[in-house]
């Protein structure tokens, strides 16, 4: 078993950096990360739900790299909601409008507290690995012929992004095609994801957040 005394957590993570509205993985791969609106797949009729069928299929088949869905799961956390309602019902002058507040503030905390109410966000991977140039990297690296300017560097990343931006259209095209929207996540959206995912305790997901197909 490997030594990991003194190790910090940035060395476990497979992310190197996010730049540009993309995710830069320590292997040199780009990720592009798309938050996707739900589809009420049980509400529609037969011929919908084939109809939905046979454009997923058509989307998946035309593609000619690989996608990850990911689905994120979290407790709903109606703490900042029941604060607003605190401070209406302070703030209110009609008494009768106070005892209404308080009360309906009780019925949603007694409510979400006996039913296990979890919010989903949906999301589309979108990858970018350039295998042929990484290889031949590897190779004149190994010859000592490997070190590239920061122009250079510049330019490589910027030829993967575009590559990776195209997949990206496609993808959104795609998804379109039945009944999905989709909008990428930019560097900030991207650095408070990944700060949730790996620190659950201390990033509370509050209960106003604008769902997918809300977002602009």
């Amino acid at each position: 078993m490997a030594n990991t005394a003194g190790a910090s957590a940035q060395d476990f993570l497979a992310i190197d950096t996010i730049r540009d509205n993309t995710v830069v993985l320590k292997d040199g791969s780009l990720r592009v990360i798309l938050m996707c609106s739900s589809l009420n797949f049980a509400l529609k009729s037969s011929d919908e739900q084939d109809a939905v069928i046979f454009q997923y299929q058509n989307f998946i088949n035309s593609l000619d790299f690989s996608l990850q869905t990911v689905i994120h799961s979290r407790k709903f956390n109606i703490g900042p909601y029941l604060e607003t309602l605190k401070q209406r019902e302070k703030d209110e002058v009609s008494e009768l409008m106070k005892i209404q507040i308080s009360e309906y503030g009780e019925f949603i905390k007694t409510f979400v507290e006996s039913t296990n109410i979890m919010s989903k966000i949906f999301y589309v991977v979108v990858p970018f690995t350039s295998a042929v140039l990484d290889i031949k990297k590897g190779f004149f690296s190994a010859l000592g012929l490997g070190k590239k300017t920061e122009a250079e560097n510049h330019d490589a990343f910027e030829q993967k992004k575009t590559q990776l931006w195209q997949r990206a259209d496609t993808v959104t095209e795609g998804l379109r095609g039945f009944g999905i929207r989709s909008v990428p996540l930019n560097t900030e959206e991207l650095i408070e994801l990944f700060y949730g995912l790996y620190n659950p305790t201390e990033f509370e997901k509050t209960a106003t957040m604008i769902p997918a197909a809300n977002k602009k």
